[in-house]
């Protein structure tokens, strides 16, 4: 890839991915849009030497995520295009506000204009929905994680978008933890042989969760020094048992029935991590526009 032209107004709070995370998503996402015959509008409307600037702009208040994949779907297009960063990712934008201008070619442009934009939208909006989720437990020592449940294909850029919100990452994929949830503790035929099968297979710095339904099952995993405990779906009332219960002897994950109404109740019974799937299987894409300047 050419040196990416760009400028930003301040530091990104996360650098970029690289790109050879990115490309194969972007590029996927190029090919879509362009299919088999390219922009038929463009190409019809618009003389190719036709120049302009235009402004990408918050239509609401949020946080900015995305820049990196729309950036190089623009480059992609064509790497003579030049983007000038206003609010970068991890920004609180509010309606109205310019997140970056854009120099180029028109062809090249509106192009690339439907993804570049549907990049920062949606990752904007994943970034905006776990900050609300984080700022409703600010001051409390617990953390907001997302979980795998990811649009496919999308999980890195995804899993980024959350952090950039204040979140945090859990695990990425299957291979980065061992999580044993309650199939496999069925399969296993009970939890401590689950948990002893797993501590002989698991390398020294692979982390060990167990998923627990109830204190029950928390007694049974708590001398095998998990390295954390998922209390799945507990009451209020069960989760500050289950804190009570493990007195710091591993760190506990509360997840299940999390909403932004009732997170700051779960947050106070004492837990360490809330996981939300919502944070990227329900959050709302942000409104961002493209204007002509």
């Amino acid at each position: 890839m050419p040196p990416k032209k760009s400028t930003a107004a301040s530091s990104r709070l996360l650098p970029p991915l690289p790109d050879i995370v990115l490309e194969p998503i972007v590029k996927l996402a190029l090919a879509e849009d362009l299919g088999a015959a390219g922009d038929i509008t463009t190409d019809a409307l618009i003389d190719p030497e036709t120049e302009g600037r235009w402004a990408v702009r918050a239509r609401q208040a949020g946080i900015v995520a995305g820049l990196d994949a729309a950036i190089l779907a623009g480059f992609l297009i064509d790497p003579d295009m030049v983007f000038e960063i206003a609010a970068p990712d991890g920004a609180r934008v509010k309606a109205g506000d310019t997140i970056m201008t854009i120099e180029g070619y028109a062809r090249s442009v509106l192009m690339a204009e439907r993804t570049m934009l549907n990049f920062i939208g949606r990752l904007s909006g994943i970034a905006t929905l776990t900050r609300l989720y984080v700022d409703a437990v600010d001051g409390m020592g617990v953390i907001i994680a997302s979980t795998r449940k990811t649009t496919p294909g999308m999980r890195a850029l995804e899993k980024r978008a959350v952090k950039l919100g204040g979140g945090g990452a859990h695990r990425y994929g299957l291979d980065d933890a061992m999580l044993i949830k309650d199939n496999h503790i069925a399969a296993a035929g009970s939890i401590p042989l689950a948990l002893q099968r797993a501590r002989a297979a698991a390398a020294h710095l692979t982390c060990i969760e167990i998923e627990v339904d109830n204190l029950d099952q928390l007694k049974q995993a708590l001398p095998h020094a998990p390295s954390a405990i998922l209390l799945d779906n507990f009451t209020q009332a069960d989760l500050r048992a289950a804190v009570k219960l493990a007195k710091g002897q591993t760190m506990l994950e509360a997840s299940g029935g999390i909403t932004i109404e009732n997170v700051f109740a779960v947050a106070e019974t004492g837990v360490d991590v809330i996981s939300i799937g919502a944070l990227t299987h329900s959050a709302k894409t942000l409104d961002i526009g493209l204007d002509a300047l």
